[in-house]
Formats: C-alpha cells, sequence, structure tokens
C-alpha cells in the first residue's frame, strides 16, 4: 500500500511537468496623432545686425510658409537660438570669412500630422524664398511622427492575442492526443509601435502611418 502511494505521487508529479508554450499575435494599422517638426535655419555675416535682420527675415518667411500649408504660426515656437563668434574660437585656423553665425530653431507641434506631412514635402519653398536650413540634430530627420492612444487599444488586442495562444495550445492538443487544462503560467508582452513599412534603414518616428503589435505567452498544461 504504501509503494503504492509513493508511485501514484511520482506520477501525478511528472504529470505536472505537461505542459505547452504557445504565443499570440495581435496587430493593429494605425496613424500617428502628434507631429513634431524642427525648422533650422542659419545666417552669416560680418555684420552681427545685418546677420540678425536675416535670421528675423528667415523666421517671418517660416511663419507665412506655414501659414500657407494651412499650419497655425501659433504652433511654432522658438526653441533654440545660437550665435557664434568665429573669431572667438580658439580653435580656429585661418581668416574667417563670415564673423557671426546665427542658427534659429523653431518647433512646430501640431494635432494634425497629415498637414506636417504635406507641409514638409513643399519645405523647398523655404529655400526659394532665401532661406538657408539647418540640417542638424532633429531637424536632418524632417517630421517626427508620434503615436499616443496606445492604452485605446491594449484591452482589445490582449483579448485577441490571448485567444489566439489558446486556440494554438488547443490545437497542439489535438494534435499530441491530449486535453487542455489550465494555464501554467501567462506573459502579456510588451507592446511596439513598428514602422508600417519594415525595411533597412526606415525608422518608425519618420513614417505616419505604424503597426502596432503585442506578443502574448501562455503555458497551459496538458491532460490526459
Amino acid at each position: 500500500m504504501a509503494g503504492w502511494f509513493v508511485c501514484y505521487g511520482f506520477l501525478k508529479c511528472r504529470a505536472t511537468d505537461r505542459y505547452v508554450t504557445v504565443k499570440g499575435i495581435s496587430e493593429r494599422d494605425v496613424q500617428a496623432d502628434i507631429a513634431l517638426w524642427p525648422l533650422s535655419f542659419v545666417a552669416t555675416d560680418d555684420d552681427l545686425e545685418k546677420a540678425q535682420q536675416t535670421i528675423r527675415y528667415n523666421h517671418q518667411q517660416v511663419l507665412a510658409f506655414l501659414e500657407r500649408h494651412g499650419i497655425d504660426p501659433a504652433m511654432a515656437e522658438v526653441q533654440k537660438l545660437d550665435v557664434k563668434d568665429r573669431l572667438a574660437d580658439p580653435y580656429r585656423s585661418g581668416p574667417a570669412q563670415s564673423r557671426y553665425i546665427i542658427t534659429q530653431t523653431v518647433m512646430v507641434r501640431s494635432k494634425e500630422p497629415q498637414t506636417i506631412a504635406r507641409a514638409s514635402q513643399a519645405v523647398g519653398e523655404l529655400v526659394d524664398a532665401g532661406v538657408i536650413l539647418s540640417a542638424t540634430g532633429m531637424a536632418y530627420n524632417g517630421p517626427t511622427f508620434l503615436f499616443t492612444r496606445l492604452n485605446e487599444f491594449k484591452p482589445e488586442m490582449i483579448a485577441e492575442a490571448t485567444a489566439e495562444a489558446r486556440r494554438a495550445a488547443e490545437q497542439f492538443a489535438q494534435d499530441s492526443g491530449s486535453r487542455l487544462g489550465g494555464i501554467r503560467r501567462a506573459n502579456q508582452g510588451v507592446f511596439v509601435i513598428l514602422a508600417r513599412d519594415r525595411a533597412p534603414g526606415i525608422i518608425e518616428e519618420n513614417q505616419l502611418d505604424k503597426t502596432l503589435r503585442v506578443v502574448s505567452t501562455v503555458e497551459y498544461f496538458l491532460e490526459d
């Protein structure tokens, strides 16, 4: 009798080791709801006042450009103003053709990313107006498109991923001649925002269209 209980306990312990690990994926195609667009422009001159006049002119041209493309100029804030005196540079070598370099960055923040995307395609108009654009820092990659409504999609996508994982586990149990038991362990996974066009060199933040993805990992017990 004692030996039977020992054997039964061993078999029951071994049965708890029978489980299957499955993954469920849920994806949604979404579009950015916030756009950030830094516009940097430069003026150089040997006379500081003339360089400042040019910067003010460039700023006016930028605001006029935004307004022409349906963007409220009030959304554009001066983020940075940098003035360099080449003669004060201790590492300078040779003569300085333009003593002063002024760089100003205007940050446009909009809840209409499509409007920003269209305007960014016409940025050549600023060059035609004599504005010298500076491709430095964030301005180098153009507008940044953000998706901030992730919480609206979380419950539905988690439920979908979990349901897909269970279907996979049921199929595995059927193929192996077992019955699907309860959940041994579950991990809802991490939500990621991907570029819609997933190709080498494509940056998610530069794309208006994106893909939400979550992968849930679930372990189910298998029963005889």
